[in-house]
């Protein structure tokens, strides 16, 4: 099956498996998707993430990436939200005095840029700017 914005298909699964209180999913693996989720757990919104070659054997027919997904100690989610800002149809690229706050600073902004997928405190302190891809809260 092809997905036309892989991008938004594994931000969709992770918010709707948030929101059925699933303690895992999966997600087609691209480079893109592996540095939003890597975010993600260096962020503390994921407990960890594992990726899963393919493997015909075991009816893996493409590589995937599994989340562990963090709940607190009374049941929550810790992530509120997830939304996808650029996308194939409409890009939004900010330059580094434009990159958006998210919840005054509680959440973050993750941007592709030249110097790879990074969040918005690290865009600001490297002052480079790129497309606004999702912001997490």
């Amino acid at each position: 099956m092809s997905v036309t914005d892989p991008i938004a298909d594994a931000i969709t699964k992770i918010r709707n498996a948030y929101r059925a209180d699933h303690k895992t999913v999966s997600v087609f693996h691209s480079n893109i998707n592996e540095a939003i989720v890597k975010i993600l757990a260096d962020e503390n919104f994921i407990n960890s993430y594992e990726l899963i070659d393919r493997d015909p054997a075991k009816k893996v027919l493409r590589k995937k990436i599994f989340i562990n997904l963090r709940y607190t100690n009374s049941g929550k989610p810790v992530m509120k939200g997830i939304q996808r800002v650029s996308k194939p149809g409409l890009r939004i690229y900010v330059n580094s005095r434009n990159i958006p706050s998210v919840y005054n600073n509680t959440g973050c902004a993750i941007l592709s840029t030249s110097q790879g997928v990074i969040i918005d405190r690290d865009a600001r302190k490297l002052k480079v700017g790129g497309e606004y891809v999702c912001k997490v809260w």
